[in-house]
């Protein structure tokens, strides 16, 4: 008996030594921690990313049309929610009247401007018929002064000759004047046109901004890509910036969280493969794209500082993009915001 009871007892403490030895093996297994480490590193804390762009007016007014309904496929360049553009309609014209107006006066300017170079020629004229006139008068005059001082000349034919001499001086030097007037008006015009030139700019100016305004009572989509809910309706008023629908282009990537203890061997051009939860598991293939420069923690709004209390190490997440190679049929149907699973193979050679 004593025999029995001394077997059994060595059969129950061998099971319990290959028991505790099968748990070590499980949590080492489950650690992966050796003689279980694997080269594949992988998280669940990834997501399907994409970019998500909320579109808005960029003026005021109130909605005239909605063109597009929610979670429509649409292109570039197609019109999604259209303003009542009747104001701006008529800025755009009261801009055009103005840049009409001031384009008239600008060719008043270079009217005005032929005009003055006329009028110098006329004064320049007069100016050689008054110099013709004086240089007439001096030589009668010198003529007829030795002739009156031998009393050969009359007093009166004297005087007349000083008196046309006295004449053609004065009318000499108004030449000159209306001369330098004429050519001070053509400068005043010259500087004028610059100020009017600089009018008309400002004038085609306001009109470009006017047509840009008008333009934008369109509000069209930027790129292809998919509309989420659509919040614009018929008759209500927006301002600029108001959110009326999101767009989420076509393109899609996947951001892995790894642990900074899974990083090793990890380099950009790896094979990824991934699963994904919403299509019941599917298995679909990528490339590592880029790291993140920084660690998730240090992107947050509140960053902790471990200056202060206690200490716990805790094992940080660094973001890796993922890019999604093409031909995948199921590719099409992944989303932004979809859970993944991701694994690489740090032993793969990048491509």
């Amino acid at each position: 008996m004593t025999k029995y009871f001394r077997s059994t007892a060595t059969i129950v403490a061998a099971i319990i030594g290959i028991a505790g030895i099968a748990g070590v093996a499980l949590v080492l297994y489950a650690w992966r921690l050796p003689p279980f480490a694997s080269s594949v590193q992988t998280t669940d804390n990834a997501y399907v990313r994409g970019q998500i762009t909320v579109v808005s007016p960029q003026l005021a007014g109130y909605v005239a049309e909605v063109a597009v309904q929610d979670f429509q496929h649409v292109k570039a360049g197609q019109l999604l929610v259209k303003i009542d553009d009747r104001i701006f309609e008529q800025k755009l014209q009261q801009a055009k009247a103005t840049l009409a107006s001031q384009q008239a006066a600008l060719a008043n300017s270079e009217q005005k401007e032929r005009s003055d170079r006329a009028r110098i020629e006329s004064s320049q004229a007069q100016v050689d018929s008054a110099r013709a006139a004086l240089s007439a008068a001096e030589a009668n005059w010198n003529r007829i002064a030795p002739l009156l001082e031998r009393g050969v000349a009359t007093q009166s034919q004297a005087d007349q000759a000083r008196a046309s001499f006295d004449q053609a001086t004065a009318s000499l030097h108004q030449a000159e004047a209306a001369l330098i007037v004429s050519r001070q008006d053509l400068a005043s015009t010259l500087v004028n046109r610059q100020s009017l030139e600089a009018v008309v700019q400002g004038a085609q100016a306001a009109v470009r901004l006017a047509e840009i305004d008008l333009q934008n009572t369109r509000i069209v989509a930027p790129e292809d890509g998919r509309l989420g809910e659509v919040g614009a309706r018929v008759g209500q008023y927006v301002s600029a910036g108001t959110q009326l629908l999101a767009l989420v282009p076509e393109r899609i990537w996947v951001v892995a969280n790894f642990k900074e203890t899974q990083l090793s061997g990890m380099k950009v051009g790896q094979p990824v493969t991934f699963t994904v939860d919403a299509l019941e598991h599917a298995q679909l293939a990528g490339r590592i794209e880029r790291f993140s420069p920084a660690a998730g923690s240090e992107f947050s709004v509140i960053r902790t500082d471990n200056a202060t209390g206690n200490f716990t190490k805790v094992a940080q997440r660094v973001p890796v993009r993922i890019a999604i190679d093409p031909g995948q049929a199921l590719a099409d149907r992944l989303v932004p915001g979809m859970s993944v699973v991701v694994s690489v193979d740090t032993r793969a050679q990048p491509s």
